[in-house]
């Protein structure tokens, strides 16, 4: 039974319950090992006491502990505890993916094209090592509070479907395959046919098949038409449609046949999201019947001699399958054109010498010749005008770079505990590496010496290599070095040794072998220590250059991003001085033309114009003067308006007492203005004696004054 507060595996401390499925309740919990935030998902009860359902588990979740993809929830560790079985995760911050649609009630087609890449590069990921998830749907997608999308629950599927797990505990029928809800057997495809229902879901925010019971609905998945998703919005380009209908046809053999094809597609539906440019096969074309030619018949029964055994034959079909892959990716293909008979075709059956095969290789030769022609051409006027640059520009660079590192202070670090001593380092922005010597005057895991002294300045990023006490009976660590990740595991555990990995690109170590320990080999170290490998990705050459997007919109800046393998990240509001930039992208968090790693999040910023200076008017309003009008009188009422040169009304009353108490108005935006008094000038009756002495009574006047008196606003 799960506690908050608890500790497992003596390290992951339970914080809190972040969630709970089918199958399992994850946890937040703290590795103190490694000091980090991690998701402990634990198996409920009743799967639990299921030994064959635990052993294909944790076949699985080991499988899926060897992914590591941006796009994937990494799987750290799988362990048991007092029967408590448990997959340690990546802790991920956000939302899923069924959420986020219900929060929404349906995607942009821009934003659902986005995440739909971002989930078929993970599932990519997954399918090159041989994993297939299975049980792909909006809950098993997560969106994080940066944007980025990530799928989780690689393997568990599998361990679940091959001990007949209900659907109801498996999750929903609404986006299992044809051949899933058959019991048949299922591969890739399967996860292309749950991604295109996801597709649908994010576009329409509906599943495309819904009923009372589960085998109602998986019944309509086998038998009936996907409904159109345009039927529900009809503002969906025509190639995002098809893209839906190719991943969710009926037959496999007519789907997308990996991942990469259809990444393809949704790139370029970003770009050209009106253009019908996705291949769909013609069921009926697919299913007529084809005479076969007494050479293909040979042919056949040639390959059948040569296959001794069935193993051989697999043996020879998965080659083929490669050799075909391989081809389609470096082979343009043109598009097919539907061939229609007329009365000419009667002349030219006897016309031996067109061969259509070495039409299509010599047209297919002709586009490869100019495509390098334009790349040579692109590149020769790239270097005439400076794009590419080579020797002493990359060297200044480097040079430029190495002078803006910056430097810490070294701390102190000798007679202290080394995990104490490392976090500090961390902090610090030093990187600790670890020796062990055995010793009697140092008591086991207390650093005794390191090469930089206290108080010298290092540079950031700097490693720091501290020699720890072994105590006085240490164990020798094994050579790792060059083996694979596995065997490395192995023998460091045989010793006793906890292992803490690392990656790390090297071009001589082939993926997957270790290209350094820490400890080194033949040091001694206490039984029970960490022993550091660092795992080789192979060579550095699946980096991706960053585009420029700056002055970009945001919807080009994305399809850019997302053409180059990467993804948009945080999009952001600033002010920028450049007025041109108003409205566009005016910075991005990777410069230009760097590498980084294939589907890294380039934050951007999209430019509100330059900041706009305001003002205030912070004082009293007086009567009007005498030079403004000497015929004001005391006690008239006036209207007074305050109005700034841009035409803002400020201030308007009416008063008949002066001065107006003081005023406080902020964020006026020009720094003039003028005060506009209106009155009206009465004067009384009055007698006039006249030289005769008579008595003429004149009477009083009205008189409508406008006076206007200029202002100077103060900068804020």
């Amino acid at each position: 039974m799960i506690k908050i507060g608890m500790i497992i595996g003596d390290r992951y401390e339970i914080l809190e319950k972040i969630g709970t499925g089918g199958m399992s309740d994850v946890y937040k919990a703290k590795d103190h090992k490694l000091n980090r935030f991690v998701a402990v998902k634990v198996l409920k009860q009743e799967f639990s006491e299921n030994a064959n359902f635990v052993s294909k588990f944790r076949i699985e979740a080991q499988a899926a502990a060897g992914l590591m993809h941006p796009n994937i929830v990494n799987v750290y560790d799988v362990g048991e505890e007092n029967g408590i079985y448990y997959i340690v995760m990546e802790l991920v911050e956000g939302i899923t993916l069924k959420k986020y649609i219900e929060k929404k009630a349906r995607l942009s087609v821009k934003e659902a094209i986005s995440i739909a890449i971002q989930v078929s590069m993970g599932i990519e990921a997954a399918h090159n090592n041989h994993i297939i998830h299975r049980d792909i749907k909006p809950q098993n997608i997560i969106i994080s509070k940066e944007g980025k999308v990530k799928v989780t629950d690689f393997g568990i599927a599998k361990a679940a479907t091959s001990n007949t797990i209900t659907s109801n505990v498996m999750g929903s029928v609404h986006y299992t395959s044809p051949e899933q809800a058959r019991g048949g057997y299922s591969d890739e495809k399967s996860d292309i046919y749950s991604l295109g229902v996801t597709m649908f879901e994010m576009l329409t925010g509906r599943v495309p098949f819904n009923g009372e019971t589960t085998v109602a609905i998986a019944i309509k998945h086998i038998q009936e038409a996907m409904p159109s998703p345009r039927e529900y919005v009809s503002e969906i380009p025509v190639s995002v449609e098809q893209i839906v209908f190719k991943c969710c046809q009926k037959s496999p053999d007519r789907r997308y046949q990996s991942m990469g094809e259809l990444i393809v597609d949704l790139k370029r539906s970003l770009m050209t999201p009106d253009e019908d440019f996705v291949k769909v096969v013609d069921s009926d074309e697919e299913g007529s019947t084809k005479v076969i030619s007494d050479s293909d018949l040979a042919k056949i029964k040639k390959q059948s001699q040569n296959r001794d055994s069935m193993e051989e034959a697999m043996h020879l079909r998965k080659e083929k399958d490669v050799k075909k892959s391989v081809k389609k990716k470096y082979v343009v293909e043109e598009p097919e054109e539907e061939y229609e008979p007329d009365e000419e075709d009667d002349d030219d059956e006897d016309d031996d010498d067109y061969d259509p095969k070495m039409d299509r290789i010599t047209t297919v030769l002709a586009v490869i010749a100019a495509i390098l022609i334009g790349c040579i051409v692109l590149f020769l006027v790239g270097k005439a005008l400076g794009v590419f640059q080579f020797g002493s520009g990359k060297e200044n660079v480097e040079e430029e770079q190495s002078e803006e590192k910056l430097q810490v202070e070294m701390i102190e670090v000798i007679g202290k505990n080394v995990d104490d001593v490392k976090i500090a380092l961390l902090n610090l922005g030093l990187t600790p590496e670890i020796e062990y010597k055995e010793s009697t005057q140092y008591e086991q895991g207390i650093v005794m010496d390191a090469n930089v002294s206290a108080g010298t300045m290092v540079d950031e990023g700097s490693n720091v290599v501290l020699t720890v006490s072994a105590g006085s009976e240490g164990v020798e660590v094994p050579d790792v070095v060059g083996l694979s990740e596995a065997e490395a595991v192995a023998n460091l555990g045989k010793k006793g040794f906890v292992v803490n990995k690392t990656e790390g690109n090297d071009e001589y170590i082939k993926a997957g072998d270790i290209i350094t320990q820490s400890p080194k080999a033949g040091t001694m170290a206490p039984s029970g220590s960490a022993v550091t490998i660092c795992i080789s990705l192979g060579s550095d050459q699946s980096k991706v250059r960053v585009p420029d997007v700056v002055g970009r919109s945001e919807e080009e800046a994305m399809a850019m991003l997302v053409e180059a393998g990467l993804q948009l990240g945080v999009v952001s509001e600033v002010n920028n001085e450049n007025e041109a930039l108003t409205g566009l992208v005016c910075y991005q968090s990777y410069s230009v033309g760097s590498y980084v790693e294939e589907g890294t999040a380039v934050d951007v910023s999209i430019s509100l114009g330059p900041i706009q200076a305001t003002y205030r008017f912070f004082d009293s309003i007086a009567a009007p003067t005498q030079e403004e009008d000497p015929n004001y009188r005391a006690g008239t009422l006036v209207t007074v308006t305050l109005v700034a040169d841009d035409g803002t009304q400020l201030l308007s009353t009416q008063t008949t007492s002066f001065p107006i108490q003081q005023q406080n108005i902020t964020g006026i935006k020009t720094n003039t203005g003028y005060i506009l008094f209106q009155y009206v000038n009465q004067t009384e009756a009055t007698n006039v004696t006249n030289e005769d002495g008579t008595v003429t009574t004149v009477e009083g006047t009205t008189e409508t004054k406008e006076i206007t008196r200029p202002v100077q606003f103060v900068a804020e």
